[in-house]
C-alpha cells in the first residue's frame, strides 16, 4: 500500500467526516486523486464502514448497560474458531467479537439496556451454545477512553463532597 494511501486512512480513522478538499489539502493531492484513492479503498474493503462514537452517557434517557465477555471455547475440527464466532456475532446484542490469546479464546462485546437483559443473553444464547465451555462476564461501569478517544471532561478537581468530624 502506498503511503498516501495510509496517510489518508489514518485521516479518515481519526475523522471519518473530514471533506475530501481538506483531504487534498493535507495529503497534496488534487480532490479527484482522493476521491478514487478512497472509493477503490471501499470496493476493496479496506475502508469497511463510517461510524460516529457516541457518549452515551451524556443522553440520560438512553445510556444502557455494555459488557465485556470472555469466552472459552471448543474450537470446531477444520474451522477453528471462525465457526463460533460467526455464530456469536450474528446476535443483535453482539457489538464485536474478538479472537484473543491467554486463558479465554473470544472476547465478546455486548450491548443492552439492563444489567438483566445482558445477563439473560449470557444465560439463554450464549452459554447455551454447543462450543461455549465458560463465560465470564464484566460489565463496563465508565468509560475513559475509547478509539483512541478520551470521555473524561478533562477536570482534574476532586468532585467529590468535603466532609469533615
Amino acid at each position: 500500500m502506498k503511503q498516501k494511501e495510509i496517510e489518508l486512512l489514518k485521516l479518515l480513522e481519526k475523522n471519518g467526516r473530514i471533506d475530501n478538499d481538506t483531504i487534498s489539502k493535507m495529503l497534496d493531492l488534487e480532490v479527484a486523486q482522493v476521491e478514487e484513492m478512497i472509493e477503490r479503498l471501499e470496493k476493496e474493503h479496506v475502508i469497511i464502514g463510517y461510524s460516529t462514537l457516541v457518549d452515551w452517557s451524556n443522553v440520560y434517557d438512553d445510556e444502557g448497560v455494555a459488557a465485556l465477555i470472555d469466552v472459552k471455547v471448543t474450537p470446531v475440527r477444520g474451522l477453528g474458531f471462525d465457526k463460533i464466532a460467526s455464530r456469536i456475532y450474528r446476535f443483535p446484542e453482539v457489538k464485536a467479537v474478538y479472537l484473543m490469546s491467554g486463558s479465554y479464546d473470544l472476547s465478546v462485546s455486548v450491548e443492552g439496556k439492563t444489567m438483566m437483559e445482558v445477563s439473560r443473553f449470557v444465560s439463554e444464547k450464549l452459554s447455551t451454545l454447543d462450543t461455549v465451555l465458560s463465560t465470564t462476564t464484566h460489565f463496563i461501569l465508565k468509560k475513559y477512553k475509547h478509539d483512541g478517544i478520551i470521555f473524561d471532561d478533562g477536570d482534574d478537581k476532586d468532585k467529590r463532597i468535603m466532609v469533615s468530624p
